[in-house]
């Protein structure tokens, strides 16, 4: 069995060498941090009798939902994101659901897998968080080894056919004197989720514990730290909770695709 690596091993590599290692099993945890100068993804997969609802779910909803990359049905290859990837190995954990219920957490979706399953690859916030970095803001959750802590909020998403659901939302603790920065910064990368959709009291998101997040861990917050919201890519899977599809195959939050598309690619001009 090959040696599991750690954090500053993985972190050294590109995204080929990450997805390498990710589907040889010898890493499986969360892939913030990762693939500095490239695009992160969220996974969603789908029947292909499901797949033109979904894609005009996420057309109504750019924001959780902004589509990087659509595959061939049956086809696990994300041509245009990482055409030598798989996409049934090459996430370090999954979510299966099957009429609204999780049925199981993977490691590897191949024996999930039909011919007529078409996978959506939708931009993830992991992405930007690089550039937050380089511009000096701390994240909270990189520094303590953690998954970004993520909420379903009291803000509907825009129906398209079967699917409907909440807003979900993730959330990072940033210095009350860097909040402005941060959105600026973000919101250079629309692709990616953007610029945050809210700062502040999140009671106004109907969050009611920064504590206890539906997803990932309970946030480390620092003296003078704010709360800000950025839409997440968790969204369908909350949404699948609530519309049942037959099946929805999603990455396990904080587990994302890495592609090889590089973040200066996707970045509008300041």
């Amino acid at each position: 069995m090959n040696a599991m690596l750690t954090g500053a091993q993985i972190r050294q590599f590109m995204p080929g060498g990450a997805r390498d290692a990710i589907r040889a099993g010898r890493w499986t945890g969360t892939t913030a941090g990762l693939a500095d100068g490239y695009v992160q993804a969220n996974l969603v997969i789908l029947p292909e009798a499901d797949a033109a609802d979904f894609a005009e779910f996420c057309r109504l909803n750019p924001k959780p939902c902004p589509v990087i990359d659509v595959t061939a049905p049956g086809s696990p290859r994300p041509e245009a994101a990482a055409p030598d990837a798989d996409l049934r190995t090459d996430l370090p954990r999954y979510r299966v659901y099957r009429a609204g219920e999780l049925i199981d957490e993977p490691f590897d979706i191949s024996a999930h897998w039909r011919d007529d399953l078409v996978a959506f690859l939708l931009g993830c916030s992991f992405t930007f968080e690089h550039g937050l970095l380089a511009a000096g803001i701390p994240m909270r959750h990189i520094e303590a080894g953690t998954i970004v802590p993520m909420w379903r909020t009291n803000r509907q998403c825009i129906p398209a056919g079967k699917f409907h659901g909440p807003l979900v939302v993730s959330m990072r603790p940033i210095p009350a004197d860097q909040v402005a920065l941060a959105a600026a910064v973000s919101g250079r990368y629309p692709r990616v989720h953007g610029a945050p959709v809210h700062a502040g009291d999140p009671a106004a998101l109907g969050i009611d514990d920064l504590s206890a997040p539906h997803w990932g861990d309970p946030p480390v917050m620092e003296p003078g730290d704010v709360p800000v919201f950025w839409a997440c890519g968790v969204t369908p899977q909350a949404v699948a909770l609530e519309s049942k599809p037959e099946l929805m195959i999603t990455h396990a939050p904080g587990h994302m695709f890495i592609t090889d598309l590089p973040l200066a690619g996707i970045a509008e001009r300041a």
